[in-house]
């Protein structure tokens, strides 16, 4: 494979243990500090150091010298021991915040050494405008961690970086924009092949590598413990007790989300908190996933045992599997995928389970008229859960013929709009993602349009939608969406799992964050 230039100075070297120059461990989670102020920054060093002995400190983000000195000052008193802090001072054509030449940059470092900092990150465009290209004889931290980085795309790098010949690095960082998941794939076998090497996928698309690359040789992941310094990054607290990065092995299982968009799923927090609970060597990552094709190539490269599917994908997805439940099927739709040890992909469909679970609690089914506003995947899996339930089904959806090929499905009856307001039904549920964080002020419904004893939303996030305090208003009886969510994600976790969901810790861990999320809004 041809190679950039700007990699062709990572040429080099023999290669050494992996991640032996930053440990094992823990210590191979680097928390992040950015601020603008020495007084936030110190505030930030200490609390990363509460979670990891390895913090990156970046001077460049202080407002001016003024302010670096003062932290430095301060960092020198504190003789810190048992800790590899790593002092950034990256310029601006590296990526950073810095606006000095390279000579001020190399001056922050050396005062950053004196301040008891043994590691410091150089990066490549600053090693090429020093003699020789390399950083020998100049005291900065002893240990330099050469780094370059690509805000826009993932470079044509080699199949493996080594220590170059010279320039005196100890270790090398590439970070680069993951703009698909092959290019994540690519950073994740860019740490496998390598020693001593940091590889990092930028980007939402790259997060999940990002939770992986301990795993497969990355000798550092970095999170922020205040402000994101790169695309993607998850806090330190997350990538360090939620996704448990520095604990995974080969023999972890991976699942997965995957949808557009992505960012806001708490299927994370509700698999990752049962697998934590019920002790489990597995991990749950969030894919963003713009082309099915692209994501199911990677597969191996993640090593994904089984997905949930969310949006625009429960349809589409049907063209790749190579077996499907009989009631999936008949739905339409699915929502989880297993992947087989041969690689073929098994689909099901548990919102079916959830919609039940739902409304069972609050109404008798049976007999009960109940209307639906939507037509997709989501829909599909009500109406089949509602008329297996006895319930006489109702479709009203933007695109009639979609509406009366589902009620047809079902044994049900399309209606258009204007029907809302004029019969009365026991219960209304909305299937459509209008409303959705963060369009929480839209409703996809009018109070007149509510002529019900109660409404649902599938919508989960938030957990009370415009459209359901327009119910509530009124005096109608509510289902948040967050009951089929938990539902049907329990009945996933069990399914790949072969055993019984830890069912209070993950109700507990998503009610609380839903509730944070709402009280942090208003």
């Amino acid at each position: 494979m041809q190679t950039c230039s700007r990699c062709r100075i990572f040429n080099g070297l023999e290669e050494v243990a992996v991640s032996s120059v930053f440990g094992k461990g823990i210590a191979r989670l680097c928390g992040v500090a950015a601020a603008p102020t020495a007084s936030e920054l110190r505030r930030l060093v200490t609390q990363a150091l509460r979670e990891t002995p390895t913090v990156e400190i970046r001077l460049d983000w202080l407002t001016n010298d003024a302010e670096r000195q003062a932290f430095l000052g301060w960092l020198k008193k504190q003789r810190l021991t048992k800790v590899q802090l790593i002092a950034t001072c990256r310029r601006r054509r590296g990526g950073g915040e810095f606006t000095g030449d390279a000579g001020a940059e190399l001056f922050w470092l050396m005062k950053a050494r004196e301040a008891d900092c043994a590691w410091c990150d150089l990066e490549v465009e600053t090693l090429r405008e020093l003699p020789d290209k390399s950083v020998r004889g100049y005291p900065v931290p002893e240990k330099v961690l050469l780094s370059m980085h690509d805000f826009l795309r993932t470079p044509a790098f080699p199949t493996k970086f080594t220590l170059p010949a010279r320039g005196g690095a100890n270790a090398i960082k590439a970070a680069a924009m993951a703009r698909n998941l092959s290019d994540a794939a690519r950073m994740l076998r860019l740490a496998r092949n390598s020693r001593d090497v940091v590889a990092v996928a930028m980007g939402e698309i790259g997060l999940p590598a990002r939770v992986l690359s301990l795993r497969e040789g990355s000798a550092l992941a970095y999170a922020p413990v205040g402000s994101a310094t790169a695309p993607g990054q998850i806090p330190l607290r997350d990538l360090k007790h939620l996704y448990r990065a520095h604990d995974l092995t080969r023999a972890t299982r991976v699942y997965g989300v995957i949808g557009n968009p992505i960012g806001h799923s708490l299927s994370p927090l509700l698999h990752n908190t049962g697998y934590i609970a019920a002790k489990k060597d597995a991990v749950f990552l969030p894919f963003l996933v713009e082309n099915l094709r692209d994501f199911l190539k990677c597969l191996p490269d993640f090593g994904v045992r089984g997905f949930s599917v969310t949006l625009p994908h429960k349809e589409t997805i049907f063209a790749h599997l190579d077996e499907v439940e009989p009631l999936a099927r008949k739905i339409g739709a699915v929502n989880t995928v297993t992947v087989g040890k041969d690689g073929a992909l098994h689909g099901r469909n548990t919102d079916y389970t959830g919609v039940l679970r739902a409304l069972e609690k609050r109404m008798k089914l049976s007999g009960s008229r109940v209307a639906i506003f939507g037509a997709g995947g989501s829909a599909r899996a009500a109406a089949f859960a509602l008329h297996h339930a006895g319930a006489q089904v109702f479709i009203c959806a933007r695109r009639p013929e979609a509406a009366r090929k589902l009620a047809k499905a079902v044994g049900g009856e399309a209606i258009p709009r204007t029907a809302l307001r004029t019969q009365k039904f026991d219960a209304l549920l909305n299937a459509t993602p209008i409303g959705m964080h963060p369009n929480e002020k839209v409703s996809p419904l009018t109070a007149a349009e509510l002529n019900c004893s109660l409404v649902m939303d599938l919508i989960y996030r938030p957990m009370q939608t415009k459209l359901l305090k327009l119910a509530a208003s009124r005096g109608i009886a509510t289902v948040s969406g967050v009951e089929m969510f938990l539902a049907q994600g329990l009945a996933q976790w069990e399914h790949w799992m072969g055993s019984k969901a830890p069912e209070s810790a993950m109700r507990t861990a998503v009610l609380r964050a839903l509730k944070n999320e709402e009280n942090t809004r208003w």
